[in-house]
C-alpha cells in the first residue's frame, strides 16, 4: 500500500546537537493526525524537515511512494502565523489565490477560474468580506483563517499544519475543527501540531507524541494515555494529573 506520507529514521541536528533523532512513521490516509510534545520537542522541526525547509542529517522521506519535488502538487501547508510576514503589501484574496499557484504556474497570471476558487475557499471559512482587506490589518484569528483558506485553494492531498489553533477566537477554532474533518471526510489527510491535551482525543484520529523521538504513535484511543504522556512531557506534565480528561486515563 502507497502511504500519503512514509518518514524513516529521520535525524536533524543544529550545531551538530541532536533536534530529532531516528523518527519513524507512516501516516494512513484519509486521517487527522495530531503532533504533540513539549516545547523544544522538535514539532515544527519535524513538519519543516519533512517538506525539506530543514535540512536532514540522516533518514529518507517519501510522499504517495515518491518525492516531494514530484509530490508537490498534493502537498499543502499552513505555519506558525508568527512566522509570516504580516506587513508584506498584500490583501487576503491575493493570498489565497498564491495557494494555486500549483495548478497555475509560478509565472503565469491566475485565471478567472482560479479567482473563483479563492474566492469560494475565503467564504469558507468566511472571510470572503475581507478579501480586499490588507493581510496586516486582521485579527490573529482572522489571518489564520485566510491561510487556511490559501491551503484549501491548493486542493492538496495530505496537509500540514503548523499550531493553527494558537491564538484563535473559539468561533475561529471550532471553525478550524469542522474544517479538518471536512477535508477527511474528502478522503484527506492532515498533520496538526497541537499544543492542547485537553482536546486531543476529541479532534485527533491519531496522534504522534514527540520528544525529540517517537515516544508513542497510533490510534488516539490506544496511545493517548496518562503513561506515554508522562514518558513524553516528564515533570512538565505533573501539573495536569488532577485534570479529570487525564485522570482517567489507564
Amino acid at each position: 500500500m502507497v502511504h500519503p506520507l512514509s518518514v524513516e529514521n529521520i535525524t536533524v541536528a543544529y550545531h551538530k546537537k541532536p533536534v530529532l533523532h531516528e523518527v519513524s512513521f507512516t501516516v494512513p490516509e484519509g486521517k487527522l493526525i495530531g503532533i504533540i510534545g513539549p516545547n523544544g520537542a522538535g514539532k515544527s522541526t519535524l513538519i519543516k524537515t519533512i517538506l525539506g525547509l530543514v535540512p536532514k542529517a540522516s533518514g529518507t522521506i517519501e510522499f504517495f511512494g515518491s518525492t516531494y519535488k514530484k509530490q508537490i502538487k498534493r502537498i499543502g501547508y499552513v505555519p506558525q502565523r508568527g512566522t509570516v510576514d504580516w506587513d508584506f503589501p498584500t490583501n487576503a484574496l491575493d493570498v489565497v489565490t498564491m495557494g494555486r499557484y500549483g495548478h497555475i504556474g509560478w509565472m503565469k497570471r491566475p485565471k478567472k477560474e482560479d479567482i473563483e476558487i479563492a474566492k469560494a475557499c475565503l467564504q469558507k471559512v468566511g472571510m470572503l468580506e475581507y478579501a480586499d482587506r490588507q493581510i496586516s490589518q486582521l485579527s490573529g484569528g482572522q489571518q489564520q483563517r485566510v491561510f487556511l483558506a490559501r491551503a484549501l485553494a491548493q486542493d492538496a492531498d495530505l496537509y500540514f499544519m503548523d499550531e493553527p489553533f494558537v491564538g484563535v477566537d473559539a468561533a475561529t477554532e471550532k471553525a478550524i475543527i469542522t474544517l479538518l474533518n471536512e477535508l477527511k471526510e474528502r478522503g484527506k489527510t492532515v498533520l496538526v501540531v497541537h499544543h492542547d491535551l485537553q482536546t486531543v482525543k476529541e479532534y485527533f484520529d491519531w496522534v504522534l507524541l514527540l520528544n525529540m523521538r517517537v515516544i508513542a504513535y497510533g490510534k488516539t484511543e490506544e496511545v493517548f494515555n496518562l503513561d506515554n504522556l508522562q514518558k513524553t512531557y516528564g515533570g512538565k506534565l505533573a501539573f495536569l494529573k488532577e485534570r479529570p480528561a487525564l485522570a482517567r486515563e489507564k
